[in-house]
């Protein structure tokens, strides 16, 4: 709650149980359950680039900078009429998100819709962008900065 991502939820139709999710290192994420949501969920069919387009597009550069849109689905803000529907119960109370979590169906269609926004006139001339992977590129290093 106080990093602004979730806020106190009650008398939603959706509730989804949270359940533990051991990482890569051992430690434990707590993620909601959003299976019964996903399924009532229509599919956003926002289109991902094939990879093979983006190594072509990258294949005549010689500088590249990587980048990870660290949370990045968490900079996106949830619509008002869709928070109620990402309410989950904890031993703590109900809550909901005020941005969009990992775990819904189309929440990688939307972050690649809003970085398509975002850099449409760079997209396939300086950077490539899949889901929340950037790669800046240039075949000059004064053009790399």
């Amino acid at each position: 709650i106080n990093a602004g991502f979730l806020e106190v939820c009650n008398y939603s139709e959706w509730i989804a149980n949270i359940v533990p999710v051991e990482k890569k290192d051992g430690r434990i994420r707590v993620c909601a359950d959003y299976r019964d949501l996903n399924k009532a969920s229509p599919k956003d069919n926002f289109p991902l680039p094939h990879i093979d387009v983006l190594v072509g597009n990258t294949a005549r550069h010689t500088l590249f900078s990587f980048m990870d849109g660290f949370s990045g689905y968490n900079q996106i803000r949830m619509a008002e009429e869709d928070k109620i529907k990402t309410t989950f119960i904890t031993m703590w109370g109900i809550f909901c998100y005020r941005v969009m979590p990992f775990g819904l169906k189309n929440a990688g269609a939307t972050y690649q819709r809003a970085m398509v926004t975002l850099f449409h006139d760079m997209i396939h001339k300086e950077i490539e962008v899949y889901v929340d992977d950037m790669i800046a590129k240039s075949k000059e290093g004064e053009d790399h900065l």
